[in-house]
């Protein structure tokens, strides 16, 4: 097939960039795929007139990195990828920033008639953050989409009952082997003046309030306090990292994509919390798994077949004392650090490695393929809206007829 892909690619710092540039070459052997990042976006149109894709893929996110994709979505239905199975973060960015209030108190209407109209007015004034979570501005993208498809299969289920005249599909997420260093371990350590008998601690990605940053930097100064040499290391950047001033904790801002294996390898542990959250699958997770570092993640309802010695596990309703639990038994069990990493080891070799994701999009691309464009019936005005009426108006003016407008 020949496959456009809307997604963003290094160098933008995203890890759905990583993530594309990494699945599209295991399908290239198969197929034809054409890159459309955002500074090429405006060329596809002409290119698909002139020679039809026989599928568009999009991977869309929260990040701002995916904005540009929302104005192709109905225009050009195809395979959506959903990373977030909340966008109201995403929508509301794009449509508020550019001041279309109407646009957004229509389109919540049309995804939430269940909501209070009251409730686009507290986004619109500012007083956003959590409520976003509330309301997934997901109607329309579903009601557009050629074929949904997302990385777990609890949540597909879900979707399924909300949607239930969308074709959803499973994607498995999968990541990279992360090649082991035998020296990262000793030049990191160094490098961050950390002790080499230290037990380290990793948190990866971007630093957003959902990591649980907060939470982990008193747990890690109450084990300090009980005497035991640990420590912490944050790879990633935010705008907030510079705020970060603890007593045992190293931050090493933006790392390539190259350099995380022996941040990896200089852990002896990696919390992968997240909440508030968007029902994402973490890629940042699984490659704490692929290096073979025992994990805590928290305790979501869409992980619950997630088994039991792959991850320790943190009970939202008693974040800190779990929190501090895992840690302690993590800093003082060499043999639960290893039984957990083997543990997480085998189930990313089994379920979560490039070639098993490659295999389900196989499969659904070709499911998506042989789909007809949905009914557009009744979607907000805005959401379909080629905004070429003025470029017709000149055009017409100037008595000049282009077919491209029509």
């Amino acid at each position: 097939m020949r496959i456009a892909w809307f997604s963003p690619f290094p160098p933008e710092r995203s890890g759905i960039a990583t993530y594309s540039a990494e699945i599209v070459p295991l399908l290239s052997s198969a197929h034809r795929i054409d890159r459309v990042p955002e500074l090429g976006a405006h060329d596809f149109v002409w290119k698909h007139r002139r020679d039809p894709y026989d599928l568009v893929v999009y991977q869309l996110g929260n990040a701002p990195c995916h904005d540009y994709m929302w104005a192709y979505l109905a225009a050009f239905p195809g395979l959506v990828v959903l990373h977030d199975a909340r966008l109201h973060h995403a929508r509301a960015r794009r449509l508020l920033k550019d001041r279309r209030f109407d646009d957004y108190r229509r389109e919540l209407a049309y995804d939430h008639p269940d909501a209070r109209p009251d409730v686009a007015e507290y986004a619109i004034e500012g007083l956003s953050g959590s409520i976003y979570y509330f309301w997934s501005m997901l109607r329309a993208v579903m009601q557009t989409a050629r074929l949904v498809a997302v990385h777990n299969a609890r949540v597909a289920a879900d979707l399924r009952s909300e949607y239930p005249g969308t074709a959803l599909e499973t994607i498995a997420m999968g990541v990279s082997p992360i090649a082991a260093d035998p020296d990262a371990r000793r030049l990191v350590r160094h490098a961050l003046e950390i002790p080499n008998d230290a037990i380290v601690f990793a948190a990866f990605g971007k630093l957003t309030p959902e990591k649980r940053i907060p939470s982990i930097l008193e747990a890690l100064a109450l084990l300090r306090r009980e005497g035991m040499n640990a420590w912490l290391v944050i790879v990633g950047e935010g705008d907030d990292r510079s705020g970060i001033v603890a007593d045992g904790v190293r931050t090493t801002g933006y790392v390539s994509d190259a350099a995380v294996g022996a941040y990896l390898t200089a852990a002896d542990a990696c919390l992968c919390l997240r909440w508030p959250t968007a029902l994402e699958t973490s890629a940042s997770w699984l490659r704490c798994l692929a290096a073979g570092r025992p994990t805590v993640i928290t305790d979501l309802p869409h992980l619950v077949d997630v088994p039991p010695q792959v991850a320790l596990r943190v009970d939202l309703l008693n974040e800190a004392g779990d929190l501090l639990s895992a840690m302690r038994r993590l800093a003082s069990d060499p043999d639960l650090r290893d039984e957990l990493g083997r543990g997480g080891h085998a189930y990313w070799a089994s379920d979560h490695t490039l070639p098993v994701m490659a295999r389900d999009y196989e499969r659904v691309l070709t499911a998506a393929a042989a789909r007809t464009a949905p009914d557009q019936t009744g979607l907000p005005t805005h959401v379909i809206d080629d905004h070429s009426e003025p470029a017709r108006q000149i055009a017409a003016r100037l008595g000049v007829d282009v077919d491209v407008l029509r």
